[in-house]
């Protein structure tokens, strides 16, 4: 019911961006989402992609500091208030959201978010049917 995801660290400094994408190129890793959350010195590029593992694999011959951790993905209908409304089945559960983002992915919005209560998560999903993507899903959009 998780998908993988990797966490890079980056230096906050020119070119340490190009470094990470130019390597997951020539690995022929295809991204399918990409962000940054970033500080004064350093950020974290956080990347779903088709193929986890041997992203990071390429990424830690390379000596580029990165972790992967189990994060859910929702896929939501593309209209107002889809997220809002998968977010209120996680409130009202007690649940907090650790961090979130969203893109569209053939007119579907996909909703990737990160709990401390990854168990809750899963029943509070079950319980309202909502629409996961898998990893299988993943590697098919490669």
């Amino acid at each position: 019911m998780t998908i993988r995801q990797l966490s890079v660290f980056l230096e906050n400094t020119s070119g340490t961006l190009i470094q990470v994408l130019s390597l997951l190129g020539e690995a022929r890793v295809q991204l399918i989402a990409t962000t940054i959350a970033d500080t004064a010195e350093y950020g974290i590029l956080r990347i779903i992609c088709a193929e986890p593992q041997r992203a990071c694999e390429a990424l830690k011959q390379a000596g580029i500091a990165v972790a992967m951790s189990d994060v859910f993905a929702l896929q939501l209908d593309n209209k107002p208030g889809a997220a809002s409304d998968a977010i209120r089945q996680f409130s009202q559960a007690g649940i907090s959201i650790t961090y979130i983002y969203t893109f569209l992915y053939r007119d579907k919005g996909i909703l990737i978010f990160r709990t401390d209560n990854p168990e809750l998560a899963r029943e509070t999903i079950a319980k309202a049917a909502l629409p996961v993507i898998s990893e299988e899903d993943l590697t098919a959009w490669k």
